[in-house]
């Protein structure tokens, strides 16, 4: 399945590194989003936030007097509307958020006229604060879901258990920007699952049966893993690469233990296996690595090389 297409004015889906980028609204029709390399690589293992409810519709749930407490995204199915970072177009994008969601609103300011429409309102989920048009964004009372964004979970469906093959800071290839992440010996065709709740906002999936990076390869593949990138209402976003088969699309928000996709061994990589970390939001689909601890691991929640793990991941 492809990443999804903007189905509102001004959006469009862009491709950068061999990924989908994110259909990503804002009125002067730019988007946002790249896809980037990732090399790694396996052992086998064959034994193998949310706001109060207001009583006052008069303030929003961080106490500001306003005439609109919050606001839900209204982009149209498979987009989502680009956050910036003052009240106009001209700067780069903080963030997105996907059609339906729910933030609230600090503060109502004049600013770039969208559509004969001034009126931006400065937002705020979970860690992400900016600046989104009144145009895609309608007034509403309703809460926001209760999210709680510090709690992650193993990618793997739950009661399943698997071993680490390669974890934080491993000597084959969690270095530098990979530093963070978790490699996790599965079969082929194991679906993968959200490590808590989040938008789709990259996907690629053109790397099939038959290609010469389907089975894995060198550097020469790292362009061509098909991977899945999510944004949490912390602001952070994860990353499940090496998929044979893409489940979710671009706007699409998948809950914790929700499947992505199906795990595989395209790109560069030298086995079956899935490679999954948090990252920084960074635009791309491979961003800084960022320290991930798992809610169903005993101890600190971070497995080491060789350790395994089953999956408490059980919506």
């Amino acid at each position: 399945m492809g990443s999804g297409t903007a189905a509102a004015t001004g959006a469009s889906a862009s491709t950068a590194g061999g990924g989908n980028g994110t259909a990503s609204v804002d009125p002067d029709g730019t988007t946002f989003g790249s896809g980037d390399p990732i090399g790694d690589t396996a052992q086998d293992d064959d034994t193998d936030a949310g706001a109060e409810t207001d009583t006052d519709t008069d303030a929003d749930s961080t106490g500001v007097d306003n005439g609109c407490p919050r606001v839900q995204i209204d982009v149209g199915q498979d987009a989502t509307l680009n956050v910036r970072p003052d009240p106009s177009t001209q700067a780069p994008p903080v963030g997105s958020l996907a059609d339906g969601t729910i933030v609230d609103v600090l503060d109502e300011v004049a600013g770039e006229d969208v559509d004969g429409n001034d009126l931006w309102y400065e937002i705020e989920t979970g860690q992400l604060t900016g600046y989104v048009s009144a145009v895609f964004a309608v007034c509403t009372a309703d809460d926001p879901p209760d999210l709680d964004p510090t709690a992650y979970y193993l990618p793997l469906p739950c009661g399943m258990s698997s071993t680490i093959t390669q974890g934080n800071n491993g000597g084959t290839s969690h270095t530098g920007t990979s530093a963070f992440a978790f490699d996790f010996s599965v079969p082929l065709g194991t679906p993968l699952v959200a490590i808590a709740a989040g938008t789709v906002t990259l996907t690629f999936d053109e790397t099939g049966p038959g290609d010469p990076c389907y089975d894995g390869g060198d550097a020469s593949c790292a362009n061509f893993a098909n991977y899945v990138v999510l944004q949490h209402a912390d602001a952070s976003q994860s990353t499940y690469w090496h998929l044979n088969q893409v489940d979710v699309s671009v706007g699409d928000m998948v809950g914790v233990g929700e499947p992505v996709g199906l795990s595989g061994s395209t790109g560069w990589s030298t086995g079956r296996h899935a490679h999954v970390m948090r990252m920084e939001n960074c635009g791309g689909g491979f961003c800084q690595s960022i320290p991930l601890a798992f809610n169903d691991v005993p101890g600190d929640g971070v497995p080491v090389t060789g350790d395994g793990v089953t999956s408490g991941n059980c919506p």
